[in-house]
């Protein structure tokens, strides 16, 4: 068979907006520059395509992450990456992905929506293009990527209520069952945001009754909006509050700044989603007291890279989407709970080059079997009645 063969040289990357922080920030992240060749199935020609990764903003880290895995990808595939910085707005994001179906190549995308009514206009655009779209995190319920066709190849994401209620057992335990805590979700019009308060909320009502929920501010994934809403928390209802729970560590990052500064991070517990690599900093150095008592565990790289790859199959045509298992249409993957006390075992995908490392192992094992967030079921995720 006669095959186009690419090596692992990094391809042209061009960032949109603000991405172009992103990609200053994660040029000395590090990254394996061993030779390696992906061989195209006949009659791909990775010239004709492009590598496509929306992230809703750069100063996340989880966001950050997102582009590590897409230029690990593009560098795997020798396919060149555009990224695309949404900035917190829809808008931004449904304009600049436009921008570049505009520009004649068709794409590979992964997207991370900044809300869930976005990934209808996205997927429409990429498929009027010819290219192939797996879209994470958020989208309606009701838009299924088997009703709209092979070009909407998945949507996939890490189940929102598991990780709501990993950061509600944790929090609530350390603080011996009872005592008042704040929230600050992300973008209201996230469906991942909503199934982690969902979550949250259901385990505190049906298992912690003496756990009381003073008040929550969504805060859009954003460190900065995050530590904005905890001091003006703080100023409302000082050593009143006894936890607080952030929907990722993103915004944890920024809540636990404030609370430094008014002099009450050793008085306050925190737990959250994410592990993020600042998070794994504060758990081993037991900053303000040990106050990081619950988190959980995913890696942006892992998202974008197997989201990418999924579209890359399709592309390719190694896989055809339509003939698809269901879940692996509407896909959920695995997500750790995680606590002090078993923190250490994901160190690992942290180290220099890991998500090199993942891509090498995706390619080999696919993107439903890779370790350590395997395809663990799928569908519509139910939202507890609680």
């Amino acid at each position: 068979m006669k095959t186009l063969t690419t090596s692992l040289f990094a391809p042209t990357r061009r960032a949109f907006g603000a991405a172009a922080v992103a990609a200053a920030m994660i040029a000395g992240l590090g990254a394996s520059q061993a030779l390696a060749e992906i061989q195209h199935p006949e009659g791909f020609n990775p010239d004709e395509w492009v590598i496509v990764a929306s992230v809703i903003n750069t100063t996340n880290p989880y966001m950050i992450s997102n582009i590590e895995g897409a230029e690990a990808i593009s560098k795997a595939l020798g396919i060149d990456l555009e990224i695309v910085n949404s900035n917190n707005s829809s808008q931004t994001s449904i304009s600049s992905i436009l921008a570049i179906l505009a520009s004649g190549k068709k794409p590979i995308m992964f997207v991370n929506t900044v809300a869930s009514s976005d990934a209808p206009p996205i997927v429409d655009a990429v498929k009027q293009s010819g290219g192939y779209v797996s879209i994470w995190w958020n989208k309606p319920d009701e838009f299924k990527p088997q009703a709209i066709g092979d070009n909407f190849v998945a949507f996939q994401k890490h189940t929102g209520v598991d990780s709501g209620r990993c950061g509600a057992q944790a929090l609530a335990e350390a603080l011996g069952g009872e005592g008042n805590v704040i929230l600050l979700p992300g973008v209201q019009d996230s469906t991942t945001s909503k199934t982690r308060v969902a979550g949250f909320k259901a385990e505190i009502a049906e298992n912690y009754p003496n756990i009381t929920i003073l008040e929550e501010r969504p805060s859009n994934w954003d460190p900065q909006l995050g530590a904005r809403n905890a001091k003006d928390l703080i100023v409302k209802y000082g050593d009143q509050i006894n936890g607080v729970w952030s929907a990722d560590d993103g915004m944890q990052i920024g809540a636990m700044q404030s609370f430094e500064n008014a002099g009450m991070l050793d008085k306050v517990k925190f737990s959250s989603d994410g592990l993020y690599p600042k998070t794994l900093e504060d758990i081993k150095s037991g900053r303000g007291d040990n106050a990081i008592v619950g988190e959980t565990f995913h890696r942006g790289y892992m998202a974008s890279a197997i989201g990418l790859y999924t579209a890359y199959l399709a592309a390719s045509g190694q896989i055809v989407p339509s003939e698809l298992e269901p879940e692996k249409r509407e896909s959920f993957f695995k997500l750790s709970c995680v606590t002090p006390a078993n923190y250490e075992q994901y160190l690992q995908y942290d180290e220099p080059g890991a998500p090199d490392a993942f891509v090498e192992r995706l390619v080999e094992t696919g993107p439903w079997n890779t370790e350590p967030v395997p395809l663990v079921g799928g569908g519509v995720e139910v939202l507890p009645e609680s």
